[in-house]
């Protein structure tokens, strides 16, 4: 690892090969991040962005507050406060990343308490981290285009209302939700002017190969995430007719361009549903709805025109290499990667990083794939406490390095919400 990590608290190596360092020094408070699709670390190494809370779990709403900073590895290692957002939750944080386009400057989401009509409540800031010069943007952003030029966005009301362990908590009252309107779905939003226009309508999902089952559902879409020439972004459409069990959620991954032209399908999971359960039956489990078989989930690109996901393409739920605009469909680590989790590749596009859901010793694996060789290395096993629940879960949603020589992760493994960094250098350099 840099040595910019020596000031940081030292624990003892889940293995001898992959030693695990606690970021900013033992500090007060609860550190996270959130999801696994944005570096944190600054382009030099030096800095990296965190989100800090006083409780590990709460019930989250307009009031409760978390600061937004990061840790400077170059210095004492301790956290650094940006400012504050109450637009978050432990899963996806304020949607915070640097600007790639940009020297030190970073985006997340933030309160709104000026009325507009287009997703009220909330909005992004722009911080320039070095002069502390900031400015707002009228839309909450989802994802940022590496060029960044512009970001996608989507209405964080529809996802408190069908998945709210990622959505926000409004402040003002709301009308009831369409199932599927024209005037809602996916936004691009430019950047440097706060433009935005609606570029696909969650009417025009419905619509675009219709299966009976989307009909009298309620829609959404989620998992956002730009191709790194910033042309094609993918997205999961999601419905169901029953938000309350999501083993009852349909899912298809789509493709499209950048203006929101050229829609592709490259899988659906729609199938026929089990009847409801009998009332009084036992409720699903925290993570069953992660472990179905039909589940479509946390798909990311590799390179431009790949796109790895845990799905059932021919009803065969395992990690899938879909080539965007084929119909060539390749399963990764087949009979070695056999469980749903946060995947994405390094940077030389080699090593698949993973993590699973809790075993019945409420651990979760933290592991890598080598797609030259095939062999799965475990890195950790950590700890969870199920009486967290699904809200103040957390997942360890593992990211890589800009190097591809570090992993980052979130966990409760010390009984305390924090960050921590795996050097794999030794395994990547060999």
């Amino acid at each position: 690892m840099q040595n910019t990590m020596s000031n940081a608290i030292n624990l003892v190596p889940i293995t001898p090969s992959y030693p695990i360092t606690r970021l900013g020094g033992g500090a007060a408070g609860h550190h996270f991040f959130g999801y696994y699709n944005k570096v944190p670390w600054h382009a030099d190494g030096t800095r990296v962005l965190a989100n800090r809370v006083n409780v590990m779990q709460a019930e989250l709403g307009p009031h409760f507050a978390a600061q937004v900073g990061y840790f400077d590895l170059r210095g004492d290692g301790k956290f650094r406060t940006l400012g504050e957002t109450t637009t978050w939750n432990f899963q996806m944080g304020c949607q915070l990343q640097w600007l790639e386009n940009t020297r030190s400057s970073v985006i997340y989401n933030t309160r709104c308490f000026t009325p507009k009509p287009i997703y009220p409540d909330f909005a992004a800031t722009i911080l320039d981290v070095d002069t502390g010069v900031s400015r707002q943007l009228p839309l909450p952003v989802y994802i940022v285009a590496t060029s960044g030029e512009f970001a996608m966005c989507i209405s964080y009301d529809r996802l408190q209302h069908a998945h709210p362990t990622i959505g926000y908590l409004p402040h003002t009252p709301r009308r009831p939700l369409e199932l599927a309107p024209s005037d809602d779905g996916i936004r691009r939003m430019d950047l440097a002017t706060g433009e935005h226009a609606l570029i696909v309508s969650l009417r025009q999902l419905r619509e675009f190969h219709p299966v009976a089952s989307m009909e009298r559902a309620f829609h959404w879409v989620t998992h956002l995430e730009i191709a790194p020439n910033s042309k094609r972004f993918l997205f999961l459409h999601r419905w169901t007719e029953c938000i309350e069990d999501e083993t009852r959620w349909l899912h298809r991954l789509i493709t499209v361009d950048a203006d929101g032209s050229n829609l592709r399908l490259l899988e659906c999971g729609d199938h026929p549903l089990p009847p409801l359960p009998e009332p009084g039956a036992p409720k699903a489990g925290i993570f069953d709805y992660e472990k179905a078989i039909w589940q479509i989930s946390h798909p990311a690109w590799r390179g431009n025109d790949q796109i790895i996901v845990w799905g059932p393409h021919n009803a065969q739920a395992r990690y899938h290499l879909y080539t965007d605009g084929t119909d060539k469909v390749e399963i990764i680590g087949d009979g070695v990667l056999t469980e749903n989790g946060h995947m994405t590749y390094s940077p030389c596009g080699r090593w698949l990083l993973s993590d699973t859901y809790p075993d019945d010793s409420d651990h979760r694996l933290l592991i890598v794939f080598d797609t030259h060789t095939g062999q799965l290395h475990e890195l950790a096993r950590l700890y969870t406490d199920p009486a967290l629940g699904k809200v103040n879960r957390c997942d360890l949603h593992p990211r890589w390095s800009r190097d591809g020589r570090s992993v980052c992760v979130d966990s409760v493994h010390e009984r305390e919400r924090q960050m921590y960094v795996v050097d794999v250098s030794r395994l990547v350099d060999a």
